[in-house]
């Protein structure tokens, strides 16, 4: 051992108290020595604890911030002790072990003394502890300080020196007991301070504050200048000012931790010209700019906070301490007076907190807790801190632990916990690390993690930065930033094989990576593997693989040997990137966000974030990422990102997800109890929608809705006969339910649930487990399933009488199913029959009325009880009159309305007027409902107004009849066409046709095609029978050709032709006159229905055809006179007293003469048109002389007129004719004459009792 050197300086300040320090450090187990920067505690407190001996038997620690220090110091130590570095001196540090047998001081990190407590517990191999720069107050400093508290007491033979600068050292003396503290000047000169708060003058800026700053200290003589701003971005604004303004002689240098080491070195370099350094707080502890005589200081700081709202680490711009601003001070008094330009207020600077605040109450407290935990030292809320740090921090820290499954449900450390806290990283790299194996990608992952444990070793130089991003850009992965560490580490590899240490660095700065963090890389990847070794684990994998890295996107194959300065491709290695990115998500778990909106992605516990713009991914929309860390400046950043799927999160945050269920139900395809699950990590919704077996989270839950849906409801699908037998069972009770409209029949749900509860064993709940069971039980019972009707009925149905109820109702020669339901409030309530569509137009409103046997009194009592009251008070009880009514009644004749006012009227004398039952609301179920349905069973439509069914699907009836025809032998007959001649058989009235099991009536008929006849089926007789007449008519002309010839050009035409202008063409006039003289001739006697019968008819009528034609001529030609004598008289009148008159007339002129009127006129009207026609002329005479006698009988004729046209267009669009609506509609020409031209005379008696009693039948 060489002998050490303790001679001191005596110019440091530190050595003129030494005297008092050797005393005190006899006296004290702990003493604080507080200097400023320069004194010289650093390296002389080592020197005097050798000088009183210590260090000889145990070492003495000398803790020191940060690694450069530790080395530097040890060097400086070992140069003044003329000893070599590495023995009496050593040092130990991350990467670097300078230490032997027979070291006395040892120099290290105070994060290796950390690690050494888990080895050592007692810090048995020291005999004495420095921890220097304890002001900083780091995470690290404080876990020692509070571990050093508790250690004194087991180690009395300990002494603990605490060195600190001028920065509250009372409360390290607190901390200890009340240890001394000695205070040691610094070698600094006087700095006078002034204030330049820019915000209080108009129009400047921060660059500007700095530009002016620069030009006030330029005339205080030559000096370097030191600025202190917040982040890179403000060093760029500055310097883009500086260099507009600033003489061509300054030297603008940016200083800032991301700086290449070649960049920060420029600072430390003196030149002719004046400097101005533009730096981050950096400058302020860490890195001492030499020649610096001037200070600027923007008052601002980045200061690292832990969010507890959001967690995640925020690097907020703040307002720094006092202690701050003074440390920044003193920078411009180390080498001579200084100047200290303060661009805030002096108030500003007053109102400041005194200190920063400790890291421990403004970080994550992860690593310190699962250190603690490790250690067995206790609680943190009981371990002795400086400042004991907030217990939210504390819960934070303890979560996420819990996320990384280092802790459980009560915070005791798991097994994964303690193999964590063996790995001197980051908790959640040591989780991914542990992940590694069992995802089978160690090398990958080992890679991936040493990168996100160091600082990027890519630079962005602000002189060269698009020069950067290319380079850095063949590395790059679409998905993964993570990947993209990989290719850059697979191209180093190969490149330091080849090259050079010099060749190498070359290579490192042309492609913009710092050779120093390369190999710091490299070093930690080393590591890493290595504590994976002795934590179990085998850092090479457990594979085979030889070269599993390749560049992400390289074939295996031709690509490998490519030139390492070909750009990368990237389809490789996607074999891994599932595995690699669930290692990865096993630390990540709570930094992963889905794609909500453009460039926003929505992360854990509903904050919002967005991918760092220099991310690969930064341009893509994934829609979900992980990322290395959330980092918050001005925007909550992501940074180093990939793009993730839902359910890997899920699979690596199974013990964190919440798992929410909705409502569990049957689903009789997959023979479970089912129901969807929703997994949501955090806020963020994983899976949504998944259907799960129900059974394996609520086994008694599913048993119950299996019982309930796959049995008692019918659900199940199963060979065993015991279901459809139960099921019919109660269908047959359901339907008797709806029959009588009573919900007392069939026992409730519980009790058929009963049944098969104690019967079936609790353990089955599913279609598998059931049928299992049923095929072994039905060997020795048959019917152990089976119910009986005593099972589900619950009271006796034999007083309702089936013929009340019938399942059919017997319409028009048609059996008609009907369906009960009894579901209140439900269209689908009541009774429906059921309508081929063939049938529809066959079918009338008025039988459906009657409803059924059963309903047909409780409908009754409904009509009376709707009657006005004044009415509805003469038929009081309700009931007994309906009773009495219906005795009376014969079943189904007419419209039951009309029957019921008739019957009413007869028992009581009370005179019902027509439409007093028109505005009754009837009750759903006292309403037929009608479900219209093709030849395949289809329904078509439902609705209980039978009219606007058959408007609505009217067009459809022939080609329904058609298409049942066709699959009909009986009835193709009845499809022809091309007939010219009587050909066929018998033309019947109706066939029969079946659809459905549903057996309708079909009506032949003969149609006119103009040169030829068809055979067709219609859907009514009525349509049947008119469209006959004018086929059979047409083969009669077919049968006269030469008479039709001779009839066109009979020489009355040329005398009507002129009075039939405005009403149709010549032609048609013919051919009108042509028709209804061949009606008159051969058809008068009715529509013959076989060829007998036409030839009959045939030959009667050939004879007087021409005649008929001739006087049909003249009958027309008085019509037209006397319609064109009218025109020309109306066209007169325009006197608006008149107005409502002539609107009748006119309208009543329109309804005798139009368009056709000689065709569609009936025989017998068209010869009593002229008496109609002079009736009407009369009418007009008597209008000019009395026009008031005139509106009382308008006033007579009106209501009928609008109620008749109304009822003529309803029947017009049903296509269906109505001959007592016909009478009633001639009969009211004969009640105009009576009213109007009574002097001209009536042909058929007619008053306003007979129109009322003929409207009764037709309605």
């Amino acid at each position: 051992m060489s002998e050490i050197n303790l001679e001191y300086d005596p110019q440091l300040p530190v050595v003129e108290s030494r005297d008092k320090l050797l005393a005190a450090l006899s006296e004290h187990q702990v003493v604080i020595v507080c200097g400023a920067t320069g004194s010289g505690k650093s390296t002389q407190l080592p020197k005097m604890c050798l000088e009183l001996g210590r260090g000889e038997e145990r070492r003495i620690a000398h803790t020191q911030p940060r690694r450069i220090a530790a080395r530097s110091l040890a060097a400086r130590l070992a140069q003044e002790t003329r000893t070599t570095l590495g023995e009496e001196i050593g040092y130990k540090v991350r990467f670097t072990d300078q230490v032997s047998q027979q070291s006395r001081v040892k120099l290290l990190t105070d994060g290796m003394l950390l690690a050494e407590i888990q080895s050592d517990r007692d810090l048995n191999q020291y005999d004495t502890v420095i921890i220097d720069e304890a002001h900083e107050r780091s995470l690290n400093i404080d876990f020692l300080l509070g571990y050093l508290k508790q250690l004194l007491p087991r180690r009395p033979d300990l002494q603990v020196i605490v060195t600190s600068a001028t920065i509250d050292p009372q409360r390290f003396s607190k901390h200890f007991d009340e240890a001394p503290v000695f205070e040691v000047s610094g070698r600094t000169y006087p700095v006078e301070v002034r204030y330049r708060p820019f915000e209080e003058r108009d129009g400047v800026d921060l660059p500007q504050a700095v530009v002016d700053g620069v030009a006030e200290l330029r005339r205080e003589g030559r000096g370097d200048v030191l600025v202190f701003l917040s982040g890179e971005r403000e060093i760029r604004e500055c310097a883009a000012a500086l260099r507009k303004q600033a003489p061509p002689e300054t030297e603008i240098l940016p200083l800032y931790a991301r700086l290449s080491s070649a960049e920060q070195q420029r600072v430390f370099s003196y030149g002719a010209r004046q400097r101005v350094v533009l730096a981050t707080n950096v400058a302020e502890t860490s890195l001492t700019v030499p020649g610096i005589r001037y200070v600027i200081d923007s008052g601002q700081a980045r200061i690292s906070r832990y969010s507890h709202r959001t967690k995640v680490s925020r690097l907020p711009v703040e307002p720094i301490s006092q202690a701050s601003a003074d440390q920044r001070a003193g920078r411009c008094g180390r080498e001579a007076p200084g100047i200290c330009i303060r661009l805030y207020s002096e108030d500003d600077y007053q109102g400041r907190p005194p200190f920063t605040d400790p890291e421990i109450l403004r970080t994550n407290l992860a690593g310190v807790i699962l250190q603690m935990k490790a250690l067995g030292l206790g609680e943190i809320d009981q371990f002795p801190f400086v400042e004991p740090p907030e217990q939210r921090y504390i819960n934070d820290a303890l979560r996420l632990l819990h996320e990384l499954d280092a802790v459980d449900e009560k915070r005791r450390l798991t097994r994964c916990g303690r193999r964590l806290a063996r790995i001197p990283a980051d908790p959640r790299i040591a989780r991914i690390l542990l992940a590694a194996r069992d995802f089978g990608v160690e090398r990958e992952v080992l890679i991936i993690a040493a990168a996100l444990s160091i600082q990027d070793p890519r630079e962005r130089p602000l002189e060269a930065q698009e020069a950067a991003d290319e380079a850095h850009a063949r590395w790059q992965h679409p998905k993964s930033d993570f990947l993209g560490f990989l290719n850059l580490w697979r191209d180093y590899q190969q490149h330091r094989q080849t090259l050079s240490r010099r060749k190498l660095t070359e290579w490192c700065r042309e492609h913009f990576l710092a050779p120093q963090r390369m190999r710091e890389w490299a070093e930690i990847r080393r590591q890493f593997a290595e504590m994976l070794r002795e934590a179990g684990q085998h850092g090479a994998g457990a594979g085979t693989r030889k070269d599993r890295i390749k560049t992400v996107g390289q074939a295996s194959s031709g690509r490998a040997a490519q030139s390492p300065d070909r750009d990368s491709h990237h389809d490789d290695l996607e074999d891994y990137f599932e595995p690699i990115h669930r290692a990865l998500l096993t630390g990540l778990v709570s930094q992963v966000a889905r794609h909500k909106e453009e460039r926003t992605w929505l992360g854990a516990r509903g904050v919002k974030l967005h991918i760092f713009p220099g991310s690969a991914l930064a341009k893509r929309k994934p829609k979900w990422i992980v990322a290395a860390e959330l980092v918050e400046t001005r925007r909550l950043y992501a940074r180093t990102v990939a793009e993730v799927r839902p359910e890997w999160i899920e699979a690596a945050a199974q013990n964190l997800v919440s798992r929410s269920y909705s409502e569990p139900y049957w689903r009789k395809r997959a023979g479970q109890v089912v129901a969807e699950e929703q997994v949501a990590l955090y806020g963020l919704i994983l899976a949504s929608g998944r259907r799960v077996n129900y059974a394996r989270i609520d086994a008694q839950r599913a048993r119950e809705i299996f019982i309930d849906s796959a049995l008692v409801a019918g659900e199940l699908r199963t060979r065993g006969n015991f279901l459809r037998h139960n099921q019919d069972l109660i269908a047959q009770v359901e339907q008797l339910e709806a029959k009588a409209r009573r919900r007392d029949l069939l026992v409730d749900r519980e009790q058929l649930a009963a049944f098969y509860k104690s019967r079936v064993p609790e353990h089955i709940c599913d279609a598998a487990a059931f049928e299992k069971w049923r095929r072994r039980v039905e060997r020795k019972d048959p019917q152990r399933l089976c119910m009986s009707s005593a099972d589900v009925m619950r009271a006796d149905a034999a007083q309702f009488s089936a013929q009340d109820y019938p399942d059919h109702l017997l319409i028009n020669g048609m059996q008609l199913p009907l369906t009960y339901q009894l579901e209140p409030g439900s269209e689908e309530d009541g009774i429906t029959v059921t309508v081929p569509l063939a049938a529809l137009q066959q079918l009338t409103p008025e039988p459906f009325e009657w409803l059924v046997p059963g309903l047909l009194h409780e409908k009754v009592t409904a009509l009376i009880r709707g009657l006005p009251k004044r009415l509805r008070r003469n038929f009081v009880p309700a009931p007994e009159y309906a009773r009495a009514v219906l005795e009376a009644l014969p079943r189904g004749e007419g419209s039951l309305i009309d029957a019921t006012s008739r019957q009413l009227q007869r028992i009581t004398g009370v005179e019902i007027p027509a439409g007093a039952f028109d505005d009754i609301e009837l009750p759903a179920h006292l309403q037929i409902s009608f479900q219209v349905v093709d030849r395949h069973g289809r329904e078509l439509a439902t609705g209980r107004d039978l009219a606007a069914l058959r408007s609505e699907l009217a067009s459809r009836v022939s080609h329904e009849l058609a298409a049942s025809a066709d699959t009909s032998s009986a009835a193709q007959v009845w499809q022809r066409s091309g007939i010219k001649q009587w050909d066929f058989a018998e033309l019947p009235e109706a066939i029969t046709l079946s659809e459905g099991g549903i057996t309708f009536y079909a009506y032949p008929a003969l149609c006119d095609e103009g040169d030829s006849v068809s055979l067709t089926l219609l859907e009514s007789f009525e349509a049947a029978e008119r469209a006959s007449y004018a086929g059979a008519r047409r083969l009669f002309m077919l049968a006269l050709p030469q008479q039709v010839r001779a009839m066109r050009k009979l020489e009355e035409f040329k005398q009507l032709r002129l009075q039939y202008r405005g009403l149709g063409s010549d032609e048609e006039l013919r051919e009108e006159i042509v028709q209804a003289a061949f009606d008159r001739s051969f058809l008068s006697s009715g529509l013959p229905r076989d060829r007998e019968s036409f030839e009959q008819q045939l030959a009667a009528g050939r004879a007087e055809l021409m005649a008929q034609a001739q006087q049909l001529a003249a009958d027309i030609e008085t019509v037209l006179s006397i319609y064109q004598q009218l025109r020309k008289e109306l066209k007169g009148l325009n006197s608006p007293a008149l107005l409502e008159s002539l609107r009748d007339i006119e309208e009543h002129l329109r309804s005798l003469v139009y368009p056709g009127f000689i065709a569609n006129t009936p025989a017998e009207q068209l010869t009593k048109l002229p008496r109609f026609l002079r009736a009407l002329q009369r009418r007009v005479e008597k209008l000019k002389v009395n026009p008031t006698k005139e509106r009382d009988s308008l006033r007579c004729i009106r209501p009928w007129h609008e109620k008749i046209q109304q009822r003529l267009a309803q029947r017009s669009d049903r296509g269906v004719p109505d001959p007592h609506l016909e009478q009633l509609r001639w009969l009211l020409e004969e009640y105009r004459v009576s009213l109007f031209a009574q002097d001209i005379g009536v042909q058929e008696k007619v008053s306003e009792k007979r129109l009322q009693k003929l409207w009764r039948e037709v309605v």
